[in-house]
């Protein structure tokens, strides 16, 4: 959810920018022919089959095989791309599609199932969450053209592309607002508009402990009235009960899902009908709205994904399911906290764009363990939600953990381990961090491939954090020269990662491979996870069948004895180990694997 100033105001204290391989399958056909069928393709979707007796007219028994395929995005890797961010490959100092199309065969290799980018319709932000155009892609980008040859090519690889649709609101430079501010019809009721400044309790949506309401009502000098911006006056809310907005909405999802896209992240799903001062997030409204939103999506493509960010409590985001009439997904931001709180024991960075109430608190039982529990509990599929440890809100899980590589591994382990889509935000799996948090842009900075004086992302001389057009001369830029050569000289890029074996990127390559090409790593897997040694030792195993897969963690900065019966357990193969193979004890802040 990206909330914030035009790119040529852009203000630090304005509201920042935010906003396996498959199973083989099973039947008694199958199991008869597989030594002479081919494996099923990675990325596609997974098929189980059962058999049914059929009677024919000859009066003779037949089989006739039923297929069940479970959705695409079970158990999938996403990797999330920012992308002005991600390659350039024009010399501009700015991403574009060209740049990621050229890393499809990276990307490919590390092992992701579909890439969710964040908002490429054109804007006048940089971040692009409050797009002035519903069927034109961001100019500094490239061209429609060019958007389309990136989905084809990432087709070809079995890779999907999500994208971030913001529903709730556009800019307030849409010709939309203009119109509705001028008292245009049928323009006029487009947006949530009011003569008087209420005094009734209205504040920001998702803080009800502040109650201005200058925060969300903004007057329009033109039209001499107020309207409804939940996350600044430059971005006005849409009025989601208007059948001409409702129906566009739906037109503009439909002309991407026929250009090609597998679905849609669901931008701020929780604030999409507001009914009063205490009704301004979660409303019964707000539900209805995404039960009929994602009835249209399928009724145009059946198979397309629709995730939604509901920055809550997994009890709040559940209603997203809407009795399963709703969203397919929706992501899971307990589980970075939890995690963040194993490895720095704060809980990391607390929601500024949500109401988390439950995030580091005390817990009875094992953070990761309570965390799998309160999805079971929560009345979901245990496939609903997506476990993640940062996105573009938040600060770096690199800058978070102080540049601790080893913790990084501990994090990405945790991780892939967790049942569900997985998401990963670029530069997360080589642990790109960030020059300090004064600016969130920092977050969003570009990705480091190599040495080269750009780190790989453009030959130009300045990368885009550095221009003059994007931000007013006011605005620091000075940071990322130093950041830069400081991440250089730790060699936090993909190439120096990929020439070590026991680098972060190796360990992301090597437990993508596991969770895709071991069942027990799927949704359907048994999931435990327990503390050992007073809390310093974490054992995540995961099992099904009778296979299993087990990760031990080292939480503490000395070294801890193995379990016995992990030596003891003949049956167990070595997985990844950064220590001697028969090594009898974790050095601090490092992790090991076995499975059978």
């Amino acid at each position: 959810m990206t909330r914030t100033t035009l790119r040529t105001a852009f203000s630090p204290v304005a509201f920042a920018c935010r906003r396996a391989v498959p199973a083989l399958k099973v039947s008694l056909l199958a199991a008869l022919l597989s030594a002479c069928q081919p494996a099923p393709e990675a990325n596609k979707p997974v098929s189980a089959a059962v058999t049914a007796p059929m009677a024919t007219e000859a009066k003779a028994s037949q089989t006739q095989t039923v297929v069940a395929t479970k959705p695409w995005w079970q158990d999938a890797v996403f990797y999330q791309i920012w992308p002005r961010s991600f390659a350039d490959s024009n010399a501009d100092g700015t991403g574009d599609f060209n740049g990621i199309t050229q890393k499809l065969p990276y990307l490919a290799d590390l092992g992701v199932n579909a890439l969710w980018l964040t908002p490429m319709f054109e804007a006048p932000s940089y971040h692009g969450y409050d797009f002035t155009e519903f069927y034109q892609v961001e100019t500094d980008y490239g061209s429609q053209q060019e958007f389309k040859a990136l989905i084809d090519a990432a087709k070809a690889k079995n890779i999907r592309i999500i994208l971030d649709l913001v529903i709730n609101h556009i800019s307030d430079q849409h010709d939309w607002f203009k119109r509705s501010a001028a008292g245009e019809a049928p323009y006029k009721d487009y947006f949530i508009w009011r003569k008087d400044l209420p005094t009734d309790g209205w504040g920001p949506a998702w803080d009800a402990s502040k109650t201005d309401p200058k925060v969300v009502w903004h007057y329009h000098e033109g039209r001499k009235e107020y309207y409804y911006a939940a996350f600044g006056a430059s971005q006005p809310d849409l009025n989601l009960t208007h059948p001409d907005v409702v129906a566009e909405m739906k037109k503009m999802a439909k002309y991407w899902l026929d250009l090609g896209v597998a679905g849609f992240r669901l931008d701020a799903v929780r604030y999409a009908i507001e009914t009063g001062p205490d009704g301004q997030a979660d409303t019964a409204e707000t539900i209805e709205y995404w039960k009929d939103f994602t009835q249209y999506v399928k009724s145009v493509q059946p198979d397309a994904m629709l995730v939604g960010e509901a920055w809550a409590d997994l009890p709040v985001a559940a209603k997203y399911a809407g009795d399963g009439k709703a969203l397919d997904a929706g992501f899971d931001f307990e589980f970075g906290y939890k995690v963040l709180e194993l490895l720095q024991g704060n809980g990391g960075v607390k929601a500024e764009f949500g109401t988390m109430n439950s995030a580091g608190a005390a817990a009875t039982e094992p953070l990761l363990q309570a965390n799998f529990n309160a999805r079971k509990a929560a009345g979901v599929a245990m496939g609903y939600f997506s476990p993640f440890l940062t996105n573009h809100d938040q600060p770096r899980l690199g800058w978070q953990l102080q540049g601790d590589l080893a913790k990084a591994k501990l994090a990405a382990a945790m991780l892939l381990t967790s049942p569900g889509s997985t998401y990963l935000y670029y530069g997360e799996e080589i642990g790109l961090n960030q020059a300090s948090d004064a600016e969130h842009i920092q977050r969003r900075a570009p990705m480091l491939w190599d040495q080269s004086p750009q780190a790989g992302f453009t030959t130009a001389a300045n990368a885009w954090v550095q221009s003059d057009q994007l931000f007013p001369p006011q605005r620091e830029t000075s940071w990322w020269t130093p950041f830069l050569q400081a991440q250089l000289a730790a060699k936090v890029t993909v190439a120096d990662q990929q020439q070590d074996a026991k680098s972060l990127w190796s360990l992301y390559k090597f437990l993508i491979a596991q969770k895709q090409q071991r069942a027990e790593f799927g949704v359907a897997g048994s999931y435990e996870a327990k503390v050992l040694n007073d809390g310093k030792l974490l054992q995540i195993s995961r099992e099904l069948a009778g296979k299993k897969s087990i990760v031990l963690l080292n939480l503490s900065a000395e070294p801890q004895a193995l379990p016995a019966e992990l030596l003891q357990d003949n049956s167990l193969k070595n997985g990844w180990n950064e220590a001697e193979a028969t090594a009898t004890q974790l050095s601090a802040w490092q992790l090991r694997s076995w499975f059978n």
